[in-house]
């Protein structure tokens, strides 16, 4: 039974990359169709809210209990205005300008971006001299170069066309529509930085707040009324809030109660567990995923390069996940209870969950509740 708890936050996030790529398929597919993605966006978390607050609810007495001071709760606040509003409307903007290969090809830069920020802020150890470190870093590097690959190296053409892009953006109407490829790439980028910063400040935000199901609910709500604000400020045309397709209600629907309800769960257990790190370096197995399912649902072009680049997103996703594997294992060996007490050192060997980051910085935020 020990063995399965370990390998259950690999097979949640795996689910959790196949989530994304099918949601990714009905976006894409919704949004050239003409549905808005300012009031998709709301209609996404409006339906996550509903789903998630009775559930966490009537699981309030099985669970911890917590308290939430006024720290905490702006940390929830910005959490779901960086998460969230930002990363998604940024997103979709990219994604008008873009194909869904694309933006699912740049979603690999996470890792990267969350392992440099983490870095930078001293909360992911790097030791250059390390073969746990030089594997991390050279694994990034392939994740990078391999979604560099699927979005710019193209070659040979396989297959399929390109469906034409919309022309529902605000963005894409500004700047007349021509060549917007590259701005596109730029918004992806963005919302893929907010993506990254959602995952670190899930670490402070679930030891201040371990209950996952409730901050879940606190952030699907609070996002609901930040994009809620947004598409009233940005959406002029009272026909756009119509409903007016199967494929409509089915995407937001499957975006709400999957892609946002039971993916913020989700998440935040996982790193709770692994960390942040760990999470974001699953995501180039998403970008396989969508490419294929793009390819024969959507009709998207396929080159040589796609195939170049996902071979190279799976080699640095595994070199990664075998530096992190090494990384707990020199922990465990450097642990002075290692050598003073050997059956707890081995009870945290099987149990497995060593967190990516230091613990003074959470510490100083929990002790600020009020």
């Amino acid at each position: 039974m020990g063995r399965y708890e370990d390998q259950l936050p690999a097979i949640v996030m795996v689910l959790l990359q196949c989530v994304y790529a099918i949601m990714a398929l009905l976006n894409r597919a919704a949004l050239v169709k003409g549905m808005s993605p300012r009031v998709f966006m709301f209609y996404r978390q409006a339906i996550a809210t509903l789903v998630m607050s009775p559930v966490a609810f009537f699981a309030r007495g099985k669970s911890t209990s917590c308290s939430m001071g006024f720290r905490t709760f702006l940390l929830i606040f910005v959490t779901a205005f960086v998460g969230v509003v930002l990363n998604q409307t940024m997103y979709f903007e990219g994604l008008y300008m873009a194909s869904s290969s694309i933006a699912s090809a740049m979603s690999n830069l996470v890792p990267a971006v969350t392992f440099l920020t983490a870095a930078i802020m001293g909360l992911e150890q790097v030791h250059v001299k390390k073969l746990s470190s030089l594997a991390k870093m050279l694994g990034t590097a392939f994740c990078v170069i391999g979604a560099g690959c699927m979005a710019l190296l193209r070659g040979p053409k396989l297959l399929n066309v390109q469906l034409p892009p919309a022309a529902n953006s605000v963005v894409l109407k500004s700047f007349g529509g021509d060549d917007t490829w590259l701005l596109g790439c730029l918004f992806i980028f963005a919302s893929m930085c907010c993506w990254s910063f959602w995952l670190i400040l899930q670490v402070p935000l679930t030891a201040c707040y371990p209950n996952h199901l409730s901050l879940s609910a606190w952030m699907c709500f609070l996002s609901m009324l930040q994009s809620g604000a947004i598409a009233l400020l940005l959406e002029r045309d009272p026909a756009a809030w119509n409903l007016s397709s199967n494929l409509e209600l089915t995407c937001c629907f499957f975006s709400g109660i999957f892609g946002s309800g039971v993916q913020f769960f989700a998440q935040a257990w996982c790193i709770s567990r692994r960390g942040p790190l760990y999470s974001a370096m699953f995501n180039p197995l998403c970008t396989v995923i969508t490419t294929v399912m793009a390819c024969i649902f959507l009709h998207e072009e396929l080159y040589v390069g796609s195939i170049l680049g996902a071979a190279a997103v799976i080699i640095g996703l595994y070199t990664v996940l075998l530096g992190k594997a090494r990384e707990m294992k020199e922990k465990l060996l450097e642990s002075e209870d290692f050598v003073s007490n050997p059956s707890k050192a081995a009870q945290e060997k099987a149990s497995f969950k060593i967190d990516d980051l230091e613990q003074p910085l959470l510490a100083d935020i929990c002790n600020d509740q009020v």
